[in-house]
């Protein structure tokens, strides 16, 4: 049997961080390609003017990289 532990707070953000980050650069690209409708269109401000793509390309790295940091921070803790 295996026994449960809650998730800490750091993975939680993070994970919650690496979703919002990862859903909004992948809405933004299908935005900007196909032209469908953004899903969380309030992030298309923080894009510039003419760099809308490295914008949500970029989105989607950093939230992949922080879901991965805050995985392996945690991992590292409970060891």
């Amino acid at each position: 049997m295996t026994s449960f532990e809650p998730a800490s707070p750091l993975r939680a953000l993070s994970g919650l961080v690496c979703f919002v980050l990862v859903v909004c650069g992948a809405s933004g690209l299908l935005h900007e390609w196909l032209g469908w409708t953004p899903f969380m269109g309030f992030f298309r401000f923080l894009a510039p003017d003419g760099y809308e793509i490295y914008t949500y390309v970029i989105m989607i790295v950093l939230g992949l990289a922080i879901g991965t940091a805050g995985d392996v921070v945690t991992r590292r803790r409970r060891r």
